[in-house]
């Protein structure tokens, strides 16, 4: 069975690019997705996605270099940071989630009310099954840094 994630993907970048998003890509996405990386640490946003902290800070560099996003000192912490969306940030949220309701709606008149329940419902249980919880917390273990080696032991 394929799972058309793929397809998906490419009919919101190619919807993005169209609203005039050219500068974003694929990657992009993990961080965009819902609700939005506002507010956030990177790090947070790395465990989010399953990326490493290296991947998303990439990311986040090349977002706040589009004028997506920005990342400020977090507080008192001057070695944590915040991510900020910008409004052209808000502005891309506001379509990928405009484009997502107009996929839920298109594939609600292909499949009907009844099949499109099901599949809402089946997707919900299946983040809630064993399976996707111990990948969610396999990379979590993956990312959480080594203290014992960082402390000298």
């Amino acid at each position: 069975m394929r799972i058309p994630r793929e397809a998906l993907q490419r009919r919101l970048l190619d919807e993005l690019h169209r609203a005039g998003f050219r500068d974003l890509v694929s990657a992009h996405l993990s961080v965009l997705r819902y609700p939005g990386p506002d507010a956030q640490r990177p790090s947070e946003l790395a465990l989010q996605t399953g990326m490493t902290r290296q991947a998303m800070n990439y990311l986040l560099g090349q977002l706040e270099q589009s004028e997506y996003l920005t990342r400020t000192s977090n507080g008192d912490d001057q070695r944590s940071r915040q991510v900020h969306l910008t409004k052209r940030g808000h502005d891309a949220l506001q379509a990928i989630q405009q484009t997502m309701t107009a996929i839920e709606t298109e594939l609600e008149q292909e499949m009907g009310h009844t099949q499109m329940t099901q599949l809402r419902t089946l997707l919900q249980k299946l983040n809630t099954t064993n399976v996707v919880q111990q990948a969610y917390a396999t990379a979590e273990v993956r990312l959480v840094p080594n203290t014992a080696l960082t402390q000298g032991e």
